[in-house]
């Protein structure tokens, strides 16, 4: 799948339907807040988060619900053909442009198909191994995988998933013989990784925060260009050896196209002040992520060129679905 840069950003752009009185009592019944992963994971948590801050700012409740499978995209097809009403939306990942890039075909249009509400958050990965592993910095780790080819394992939350490219671009910027391990979350690759069945897993950090204090696990690198706050003495791939590395996570929230703009506004409103609010900072810190928030606009440019980012990096790196 191949959408003209231009055409994404312009598309990105595009107005909902203006209508004034639309946001007049909005909203006045619950809202679908639609996450297409596995409970438990890195968007779920701030979902959760998010839901409860927006259910207490606009008085309706935020309801949750995950909706998980073939790579994020069955949960955020439901969104894309949902009613462009502002009572179901979708909290989208990095995933959102990877996707046309891995599938042969979507059922919907990764920019055209929706309204962008508002950046949320970033946040780093984290390469993580099993304490059995012998390795105790990354390049004693490419050391090992080199030494026997597709003997180590890295777990991901999917074909397609951001954790699958975090992986994919390290193997092929280091030459490491990763084998790869797709499960249906990412919460069952962070099971298997604690229990030694696979070896190592790019993950978010709120799972490294749930398992390295314990020492169930032991943290090799973050993907980001600096250090993650909340993990003050792991170094970045970059420090690590790993020459050029860079690479986060994100997290958006957007509604179907045709959401009305004024109801849109509301919504970017109201979550600019929830993600601002020093409380929620602070939760979210807590989880392992920030909050950056954004317009409409400059998250709708922004998801334009990561879509390109990330195409050239399957391209190079050769990723395609097991």
């Amino acid at each position: 799948m191949r959408f003209p840069a231009r055409a994404l950003l312009v598309a990105g752009l595009l107005a909902a339907s203006l209508s004034p009185a639309a946001a007049q009592g909005y909203p006045s019944r619950p809202v679908h807040l639609i996450v297409p992963f596995a409970p438990g994971g890195f968007t779920d948590v701030v979902a959760r988060i998010l839901g409860q801050k927006l259910s207490l700012a606009l008085g309706q409740q935020f309801i949750v619900e995950n909706k998980a499978g073939a790579g994020s995209t069955i949960g955020t097809d439901f969104v894309a053909k949902a009613a462009p009403d502002g009572y179901t939306l979708v909290m989208v990942s990095s995933t959102h442009v990877i996707s046309p890039w891995i599938y042969k075909s979507l059922p919907y249009d990764p920019m055209r198909s929706f309204t962008v509400v508002s950046k949320l958050v970033d946040s780093p990965y984290v390469l993580l191994v099993n304490p059995k592993v012998p390795a105790r910095n990354v390049q004693e780790f490419i050391a090992l995988a080199k030494a026997a080819p597709d003997t180590i394992h890295y777990a991901s939350s999917g074909n397609g998933s951001s954790q699958h490219l975090m992986g994919g671009l390290f193997v092929a910027m280091t030459g490491a013989p990763l084998a790869h391990v797709p499960y249906k979350g990412s919460s069952g690759a962070a099971s298997d990784l604690v229990a030694g069945v696979v070896e190592s897993s790019f993950a978010g950090v709120p799972n490294a925060l749930a398992q390295l204090p314990a020492g169930r696990l032991r943290a090799l690198a973050v993907t980001t260009a600096k250090r993650a706050p909340q993990l003050p003495d792991v170094p970045t791939m970059q420090e690590a050896g790993v020459a050029g590395y860079e690479a986060s996570v994100w997290l958006a929230l957007l509604a179907p196209a045709g959401t009305p703009r004024d109801i849109v506004g509301k919504l970017n409103t109201e979550v600019t002040k929830v993600l601002n609010a020093p409380d929620t900072r602070k939760a979210l810190h807590d989880a392992g992520v920030e909050s950056t928030p954004s317009t409409p606009e400059a998250m709708s440019a922004y998801m334009a060129q990561e879509m390109a980012r990330w195409g050239k990096v399957v391209k190079d790196a050769g990723i395609k679905l097991e």
